[in-house]
């Protein structure tokens, strides 16, 4: 059939921009195969147009928890209450059905700026124009499964804490709203993306420490009891080992992501950083479990009628040990199996002092009963490469345009991101190179043939099962969390090259486990000097385990504890 077509001006898709589309697939057509193909791609048009022009849809199931703008009111904390810069937004947010019996009652806790929380304005650490053509910050009008959990449980949330920038840094100072300070000494990293989130609960941590010492403490400002954060390469672990708190990347689809600005579906986890481990078990049994949307989750994935109560799972295994004699300095990790993770030591230069002080920790186990063995799994030395080569190049889409996955999910409808521009690069160059690269990134791998990441998706397999084949042997791996302890926040006036590897130069131990998807514990062990050569600062241990198997990571954690904190 000849069709004969007109370029109304109804219809934005033209004859010549429907041939600049063939050229660049590298074929020509006959001018009848250009008017049918034209037509029927018309056809598809009307289809794409009659999905605009239908209401949008909200979700019932992501309702807010309440309504009542008295409960949604918020401020943005001046710096005098703000001295860490850790807090983005304040508010008090509680369900108002829940009662005095709920896990988290009475408990504070803050979520991070990424997380949608209804009302309350959200910033991913970044400018507002990079997140909306419409200045101020968007509004979700969802509250995220993490939020209506932890408000059905009876938490309080104090506000939201600031992040990095796009959250593309395991350093604390590429906000938009300045650096996030370390609360054990000011003027360090607290670490990122979840710098806010591990500084506020560090604050009550520090306090009670330097009282007990009979020291005098800083002006911090308000903490919480706990927090929720999110990682993609170690987001959760690395700002928990600098500020001396407990930070938990849970197996991959244990946790809902869904109503969480993210990165790619493979590397997004959300879970709990707390000031103990069985803080960090109790968050979790808030948080996990399948919420029917978030297509990350697996037949794996417990319901929420199925998912353990952690804290009652390591209560009632402490109690048994307890019992049974067993739960002293020389028994507690009786039968447990820890493999020292060689690669893990050579991957990045550790310092000497950090070393030592994950060696003695491994130490510990072997004095509390454990078996404690040096174990090699080549691959993980390019744990981090895999990492770069499956998500990097897929980022900018999500971080930067919001691109929705490829599978059926919640996308974050809030958000509306203009393109890039010379305004975007200025900004964004002096705040989070990192960014920028991975924008730049975004190009270059498009260059490349898709059999790269192909290949490279192959290699997380191989990857997952080397760790699964190393934890037939042993019960958790160990490795060092970062290579130093928190260093100072990276000069403003240093180039992108020297902010960039400040930024990103810290998570060869932790991003490994985010393609793997097995759920990795930072905790406390020890101190270390800083780099002003006198101040001490935390040392955190990485214990990894089985997937599906938090409680088995929790247990050893609790165990070593029984030797003494880790900052005793």
């Amino acid at each position: 059939m000849t069709r004969t077509l007109s370029n109304g001006p109804e219809l934005p898709l033209s004859l010549d921009k429907f041939r600049d589309m063939v050229a660049r697939h590298g074929f020509s057509m006959t001018p009848q195969d250009e008017l049918d193909y034209l037509a029927i791609l018309r056809d598809l048009e009307k289809d794409v147009k009659q999905v605009l022009s239908l209401p949008q849809y909200f979700d019932p199931r992501l309702a807010p928890v309440s309504r009542s703008e008295e409960l949604r009111a918020f401020k943005r904390p001046e710096p005098t209450d703000n001295p860490l810069n850790a807090w983005s937004h304040k508010f008090q947010l509680r369900s108002p059905s829940a009662g005095d019996d709920g896990l988290l009652s009475h408990r504070s806790v803050s979520v991070k700026d990424t997380i949608s929380v209804s009302g309350i304005p959200m910033t991913c650490g970044t400018q507002p124009f990079h997140l909306s053509s419409e200045e101020p910050y968007p509004v979700p009008d969802i509250d995220a499964p993490v939020v209506a959990r932890v408000l059905e449980a009876g938490g309080v949330i104090k506000g939201t804490a600031t992040c990095e920038n796009y959250c593309v840094s395991l350093a604390s100072f590429t906000s938009a709203t300045g650096p996030v300070d370390n609360p054990w000494l000011k003027g360090h990293s607290a670490g990122g993306s979840s710098s806010g989130c591990a500084a506020l609960v560090a604050v009550q941590v520090v306090r009670r420490w330097r009282e007990r010492k009979g020291l005098p403490v800083d002006d911090l400002g308000e903490g919480v009891d706990l927090a929720v954060g999110t990682d993609q390469a170690g987001s959760i672990r690395t700002p928990a080992g600098y500020c001396g708190i407990y930070g938990l990347k849970p197996t991959h689809g244990l946790v809902p992501y869904t109503g969480i600005a993210g990165l790619h579906p493979m590397i997004d986890f959300a879970g709990p950083m707390a000031a103990s481990i069985r803080d960090t078990a109790l968050l979790l049994s808030v948080l996990a479990g399948y919420d029917g949307i978030d297509h990350r989750m697996t037949p794996e994935t417990p319901l929420r009628r199925n998912v353990p109560k952690y804290h009652e799972v390591l209560d009632a295994a402490i109690s048994s040990k307890s019992e049974a004699g067993e739960w002293t300095t020389s028994t507690a990790a009786k039968g447990l199996r820890v493999g020292v993770l060689k690669e893990a030591f050579e991957v990045f230069k550790v310092d000497a002092e950090v070393e030592q002080v994950i060696r003695e920790a491994a130490a510990r186990f072997a004095r509390l009963g454990a078996i404690v063995d040096e174990v090699s799994i080549p691959l993980h030395a390019v744990g981090r490469a895999i990492w770069v080569t499956t998500n990097r190049g897929l980022m900018a889409d999500t971080l930067l345009g919001n691109k929705p996955s490829e599978l059926l999910s919640h996308p974050m409808s809030n958000l509306s991101a203009p393109k890039p521009d010379q305004k975007w690069f200025d900004t964004m160059t002096k705040s989070n190179p990192a960014v920028v690269n991975t924008l730049l990134f975004k190009g270059y791998f498009e260059e490349l043939p898709h059999s790269v990441r192909a290949k490279s998706m192959m290699h997380v397999h191989q990857l997952r099962a080397a760790y699964d084949n190393a934890l037939e042997s042993y019960d958790v791996l160990l490795t060092p969390v970062t290579a130093t302890v928190a260093p100072p926040h990276a000069s403003a006036d240093g180039s992108a090259l020297e902010r960039y590897y400040s930024a990103v130069g810290h998570g060869a131990n932790t991003s490994p486990f985010n393609i793997s998807g097995h759920p990795a514990l930072s905790m406390p062990v020890g101190w270390a000097t800083a780099r002003d050569g006198k101040s001490k600062l935390p040392v955190a241990m990485q214990l990894v385990g089985k997937r599906w198997d938090e409680s088995g990571v929790l247990l050893a954690a609790a165990a070593w504890e029984v030797g003494g904190h880790g900052l005793d």
